[in-house]
């Protein structure tokens, strides 16, 4: 027989996943893009710019400009801008890292879900108190900067509210830090934890993260090692996030140089399709931490792979 627990945990689950909507946003090139969450916050499964089809972003444009739909680059600044947050805006002129065919008319194809997250805003100068019934804090995203003009503005000077394109590079690691396995904790908000991004701008601290129900498992395994994941007969692995890179110093650091742990916000963008195509509804498996399995999202970085995970009922 299946324990009461189990049984209860798969139900929180199904009822987690239903709240996950699924959309996809297609914007031409030179366009603004829009992407929003009526409930929790974005969370982009996919970003590229290119060309795949030759109907799309086509009116006016000549045949040569849309004839070559072998087109396609990631995006990473689509994920670190928008992530975490429940509408974002971004222009798209120059937003790709480079030109992936010259001569081409682009468009940016983005997939996203809006996942069922808690946020809390802090402006500078203030604590961030984050808070669980009954269940333990996972950090999701953390930025302290600024992305917006209107949030923390009132009583702010023009001139400290313009730059919405100011990231901590080191945000998400001292926030998981203090935060992620707890009930509740609190965060200064202040550029003495995260150094400032942006001088002469006035910040805040934007966090989103879940509450985890009982049950949760994880897995954590350097770069190299396997991470093996098993559940109880008659369960199977439901994967609730991955990530493969790296999101903080000490973390798999022995013995290797300051130079191999310095970047703390390191993410393989094809992680969770990678983890949960390999491993979801097994009752066991494994998944090499490699750069192989994953690509390498940051070169001379010494990462790993960090998953959680449920075991729900078949």
């Amino acid at each position: 027989m299946f324990s009461l627990r189990v049984l209860l945990l798969t139900l929180v689950l199904l009822n987690f996943r239903l709240l996950i909507s699924a959309e996809t946003v297609i914007t031409c090139d030179g366009f603004v893009q829009r992407l929003s969450c009526d409930t929790g916050v974005i969370s982009v499964q996919s970003a590229t710019c290119g060309r795949t089809s030759s109907q799309i972003c086509s009116v006016g444009r000549p045949p040569s400009e849309t004839s070559n739909t072998q087109c396609s680059i990631d995006v990473p600044a689509i994920f670190k801008r928008c992530n975490g947050l429940r509408e974002c805006e971004l222009n798209t002129q120059g937003l790709a890292p480079k030109d992936p065919c010259f001569g081409t008319y682009k468009y940016y194809t983005t997939n996203y879900i809006c996942i069922p997250a808690e946020t809390s805003v802090t402006c500078h100068g203030g604590y961030s108190y984050l808070k669980c019934e009954n269940s333990r804090i996972q950090i999701n995203t953390a930025n302290y900067g600024r992305t917006d003009k209107t949030t923390c503005s009132e009583g702010r000077p023009s001139e400290q509210l313009q730059n919405t394109n100011c990231y901590s590079p080191n945000a998400l690691a001292p926030v998981s830090k203090s935060c992620n396995g707890l009930e509740s904790c609190e965060v200064f908000a202040t550029h003495t934890v995260f150094t400032d991004p942006c001088f002469g701008t006035y910040k805040y601290l934007a966090i989103s993260y879940y509450c985890l129900p009982p049950g949760v498992r994880s897995s954590l395994v350097c770069e190299h090692e396997t991470s093996a994941m098993t559940c109880d007969d008659g369960t199977v692995i439901r994967i609730h996030s991955a990530n493969y890179g790296r999101t903080d110093s000490t973390t798999c650091s022995t013995g290797r140089p300051a130079s191999q742990l310095a970047k703390t916000d390191c993410y393989a963008l094809n992680s969770q399709t990678v983890v949960t195509s390999g491993c979801e509804g097994k009752n066991n498996c494994s998944i090499s931490a490699s750069n192989s399995v994953f690509s390498d999202p940051c070169v001379g970085t010494f990462k790993y792979l960090y998953i959680s995970y449920f075991c729900v009922l078949k």
